[in-house]
């Protein structure tokens, strides 16, 4: 069983539509897709994103079927914050995100892990979402925005993937600035990183090269 981490340059920047594309993806080759969302913030009743993960999910993956969204989270909080921030009574144990991700791999082929915001989001005082990734030794896809300013906090994060040593490849969510995104930001992309793709086009290329 593998995994994928799904993460990106920071909250609201396309993490669960492109999880959702690769489960549709992964699922299209025949491999058998989990889903795990390790924490959601911003919940009130029902946690939105891991809803609409697990929902693609059991579409492709009959052992989650049975599952809620609860099941495949291991903590919510209803403020909308960084994780650290969100739990004031310090509930988060890392071990028991790492459970959970093991409980769910023994239901997939390969199991997609969607992060809460960018790499260096809190997790706890000294934890921080990049070490998660870290002690899942899972390879990982970095979402970054189309957005003016996306340059600079595309190299950050690589420059922080590459310092902790992970295996990473990254993408474009081309849908912010899309009229300008040509004009303002491509062009650096083209000459510095000339194998850079987009979510809208590059995953089954990405899949079929990387799994």
């Amino acid at each position: 069983m593998q995994s994928l981490f799904i993460t990106a340059t920071g909250t609201n920047v396309g993490k669960t539509y492109t999880t959702v594309k690769l489960i549709e993806s992964f699922a299209s080759k025949g491999l058998s897709v989990g889903v795990f969302k390790p924490i959601e913030t911003g919940v009130q009743n029902i946690a939105p994103d891991a809803s609409l993960l697990l929902k693609a999910c059991q579409k492709v993956n009959e052992k989650f079927k049975d599952l809620n969204p609860h099941d495949i989270t291991a903590y919510t909080f209803p403020l909308p914050a960084a994780p650290f921030c969100a739990d004031p009574e310090r509930t988060i144990q890392i071990q028991k995100i790492i459970e959970k991700h093991d409980e769910l791999s023994k239901l997939c082929d390969i199991l997609l892990v969607e992060g809460a915001g960018g790499l260096m989001v809190p997790v706890t005082k000294e934890y921080m979402m990049i070490n998660l990734i870290k002690e899942l030794e899972a390879k990982t896809l970095l979402v970054t925005p189309s957005r003016l300013g996306c340059i600079n906090d595309t190299i950050l994060s690589i420059l922080a993937l590459k310092t902790f040593d992970i295996d990473f490849d990254w993408c474009v969510n081309v849908y912010e600035d899309k009229e300008s995104f040509q004009e303002v930001t491509q062009p650096y992309y083209d000459e510095v990183f000339p194998e850079w793709w987009s979510v809208e086009d590059g995953l089954n290329r990405f899949i079929s090269q990387s799994f």
